[in-house]
C-alpha cells in the first residue's frame, strides 16, 4: 500500500509540475500561444501512429516469404519517412488538401507531403487538385458563393464548374473542404455534396479547413515533413491575367518556397509540363535539381506510355530532368501470374533516373485488381492482385525490383509500416 501511495503522490507532482510548467514553456516559446492542441502535439518528435490498416492488410496476406516479413515489424517503432508521400495529406479519409489531412498524414508518418498548387482571382496560390474543383471537394454549392462560379450549380442534373479562380482568397478561405464527390441526381445542392464512395468515409469532415501553399509549408515545417508543391495546369487567358504568363506562374511556387525558408534539399517541386520542369531546371537550378517530371499513363496501351518512348527518355537525361514520375500501372506488369517491373520501369532505370510513383490506397481493392480500375490496370485479369492485402505485393515490387524512391499514398500509414520494415 505505501509503494502505491509514494506512485500516486509521485504522479500528482509530476501532473502538478506539468501544469505549473506549461504556461511558463508557452511564455518562452510564444509560437504556441494560438496553435491549435492538434498542432502543438503534432510536430517533429511526434510519435508516428500508423493506425490499425496495415497490420489488417499484413493478416490478410496469404502465407509466404513477404507477409513473414512484414509481420514480423508488428511491434517496432515506427519513424516518419520521406519513402512515404502524403498524396493530397491522408485523402483516404480526410478531405484533401486541407489542414486536417495534412496533419493526419505526418502522423502516419509521411516524410513528405503534397499541395496541389492552383490560384485565386487575386493571385494567391492556394492547395486544390485542380483550377476548377472546388464543386465537388468544397460545400461551396450550397453556399451563396455559388453565384461565382464559371457555372454555378443549378438543380438536379446540372453541371456545375466552380474554380479557386473563381474567388478572392477571402472567399476561398470561408469554403469548408469536403470528401471529393457529388451526386448529380440530388434534388437540392446539399445533397448534391454526398456521393463519397463506399470504400471511402465522411466521418472526418466536420472540418475541413482549406490551406495557401504559404500556409501549407509553414505547416509542413511545424510538423517536421518535406515538402512537394504541384504546379497543377490551369486557363491560360486566367494564367496569363493574374501572372503574366507560365513561366511567371512556375516562378512563384519556387518564390513561395523560398520565402517559406524551405531549403532546396527538402523541396520535390513537381509538374506534367515539361516546360515548368525545364524552367526551374534553368532558372532555378537549386530547386531545379528535385524537380520531379510526372508523367500520366494510358492503361489502354499497358506496360507503355506513348509520351516515353525510349528516344524521349534519353532526350529528357540530355536536358537535365534527374527524377520522372509514372503512376503505378505504367511501372508494373504481370507475368507467369506474378507483378514484375514494366518495360518503361526497366527502360527508366537502365537510364539512371530517380524513380517516384503515385497512387497507393486510391483504388477499393477489396474485390481484386479486376474490379480496381486505373490504379491496378497493369493486372486486368486479377491473375496476381485478388484481394485489398496484395497491395503490399505490388508495393514490394516497386521498392525492390523497381527501386522507387518514394511513393505518394492517399493512407501514407501503410506504406509508412512497410518502409520501416524494410528499413528504408
Amino acid at each position: 500500500m505505501m509503494k502505491r501511495m509514494v506512485r500516486y503522490t509521485l504522479a500528482v507532482a509530476g501532473l502538478v509540475a506539468a501544469a505549473v510548467s506549461a504556461p511558463v514553456a508557452a511564455a518562452v516559446d510564444d509560437r504556441n500561444a494560438d496553435r491549435p492542441i492538434a498542432r502543438v502535439f503534432g510536430g517533429e518528435r511526434a510519435a508516428v501512429q500508423v493506425g490499425p490498416r496495415p497490420f489488417y492488410l499484413v493478416a490478410g496476406m496469404d502465407d509466404g516469404a513477404l507477409k513473414s516479413e512484414l509481420a514480423s515489424c508488428q511491434n517496432q517503432r515506427f519513424r516518419k519517412t520521406d519513402f512515404s508521400i502524403g498524396h493530397r495529406g491522408a485523402a483516404l479519409q480526410f478531405p484533401e488538401h486541407t489542414r486536417e489531412s495534412y496533419e493526419a498524414a505526418a502522423r502516419m508518418g509521411a516524410g513528405i507531403v503534397e499541395c496541389d498548387v492552383t490560384f485565386t482571382r487575386d493571385g494567391e496560390l492556394v492547395c486544390r487538385h485542380a483550377e476548377c474543383d472546388l464543386h465537388t471537394t468544397t460545400n461551396i454549392v450550397n453556399t451563396p458563393l455559388n453565384a461565382q462560379c464559371s457555372v454555378p450549380y443549378s438543380g438536379p442534373g446540372s453541371a456545375p464548374m466552380c474554380c479557386a479562380s473563381d474567388l478572392t482568397l477571402d472567399q476561398f478561405r470561408s469554403l469548408t473542404g469536403k470528401m471529393d464527390a457529388s451526386n448529380p441526381a440530388a434534388s437540392d445542392a446539399a445533397g448534391y455534396l454526398g456521393g463519397t464512395a463506399d470504400w471511402r468515409t465522411d466521418l472526418y469532415t466536420g472540418r475541413g479547413t482549406l490551406m495557401t501553399l504559404s500556409e501549407s509549408i509553414a505547416l509542413n515545417r511545424e510538423l517536421g515533413v518535406k515538402h512537394t508543391p504541384e504546379l497543377k495546369s490551369g486557363d491560360a487567358q486566367r494564367i496569363t491575367t493574374v501572372f503574366g504568363g507560365q513561366a511567371q506562374y512556375a516562378q512563384r511556387l519556387i518564390d513561395a518556397l523560398r520565402a517559406g525558408g524551405v531549403e532546396p534539399r527538402d523541396a520535390w517541386p513537381q509538374s506534367f509540363n515539361l516546360e515548368d520542369i525545364l524552367y526551374w531546371i534553368k532558372h532555378e537550378p537549386a530547386y531545379g535539381r528535385q524537380a520531379v517530371y510526372l508523367v500520366d499513363y494510358d492503361a489502354a496501351a499497358h506496360d507503355t506510355v506513348p509520351s516515353l518512348p525510349f528516344a524521349e527518355l534519353i532526350r529528357l537525361r540530355k536536358l537535365g530532368v534527374r527524377i520522372v514520375a509514372p503512376p503505378i500501372p505504367a511501372l508494373l506488369s504481370v507475368e507467369n501470374g506474378q507483378v514484375v517491373p514494366s518495360t518503361l520501369a526497366r527502360n527508366l532505370k537502365r537510364l539512371g533516373f530517380d524513380i517516384i510513383t503515385w497512387s497507393f490506397e486510391r483504388a477499393d481493392l477489396r474485390q481484386g485488381a479486376a474490379k480496381a480500375g486505373f490504379y491496378y490496370a497493369f493486372d486486368p485479369a486479377g491473375e496476381a492482385i485478388r484481394k485489398d492485402s496484395d497491395m503490399y505485393v505490388a508495393l514490394d515490387v516497386l521498392a525492390r525490383q523497381v527501386r522507387v524512391k518514394g511513393i505518394f499514398s492517399d493512407w501514407p500509414g501503410t506504406v509508412t509500416y512497410y518502409a520501416n520494415c524494410m528499413g528504408l
